[in-house]
């Protein structure tokens, strides 16, 4: 399915948003996801209200295989091939699954962020010094091999 067929679709329905996502696009409209088109099919957003209908129509799951499964996603069920060619059916169905998609939007948890520890706050009018660094911690930690030449040896070398 390409765009242009997909905004057509949906015309009925209103304005939708379409992402590029795995072998298809996502829509959305309020900034809600409700369907995906891929190459199977069409599949809308579901829950314990809208199955029941889903089932009624003889319509499955959103399946894909894996290397060692094949995985059902309950949350998405295909279309009824025969919404379409009915543009205003397909828009009461979409709008059902765009409420199914608010409904499953509520029910999730908020995802909380651990806070950042907050820098402490300097009241005092006076300049915060850092602390002075000694020569000795700019060191290396191991100190250089001397070698078993003398000195003398080392600097007629040089010369």
């Amino acid at each position: 399915m390409d765009r242009e067929f997909l905004t057509d679709l949906f015309v009925d329905f209103g304005p939708v948003t379409l992402r590029r996502m795995f072998s298809g696009y996502g829509i959305s409209a309020d900034g809600t996801n409700f369907a995906l088109a891929l190459r199977a099919g069409l599949y809308f957003r579901a829950d314990e209200e809208t199955i029941p209908q889903f089932e009624a129509e003889g319509s499955k799951p959103f399946q894909y295989q894996t290397s060692s499964k094949t995985v059902t996603v309950n949350s998405y069920w295909q279309l009824p091939a025969r919404l379409f060619d009915d543009a205003e059916e397909l828009a009461v169905w979409a709008r059902l699954a765009l409420g199914a998609a608010q409904r499953a939007a509520l029910r999730k948890r908020p995802r909380t962020r651990k806070a950042k520890p907050r820098a402490k706050t300097v009241l005092s009018s006076e300049p915060v010094k850092k602390p002075a660094t000694k020569r000795s911690s700019l060191r290396k930690a191991h100190p250089k091999k001397k070698s078993s030449r003398s000195k003398a040896k080392r600097v007629r070398r040089t010369r």
